[in-house]
């Protein structure tokens, strides 16, 4: 449905919400899409230096395959 829409659908969609709302209001609106989007952003950042973190502190087995074999026996 949202694939037909192009320029001239967006800029009448621009223009009622102008119309309706008014541009004080329009603007504040976008000003807090905006906040929005880059609080999530953060959010994203955050998560992927914890798991970062997580992973180098994280102890792994550097033990040859062949002595692994031994120790199992």
């Amino acid at each position: 449905m949202l694939n037909n829409i192009g320029l001239p659908g967006l800029l009448l969609i621009a223009v009622v919400l102008l119309v309706l709302f008014g541009r004080g209001k329009v603007s504040s609106l976008m000003g807090e899409v905006g906040k929005g989007i880059t609080a999530f952003k953060k959010g994203v950042n955050e998560e992927d230096k914890e798991l970062e973190a997580k992973r180098a502190t994280e102890a792994r087995d550097v033990t040859p395959e062949e002595q692994r074999k031994h120790e199992n026996i």
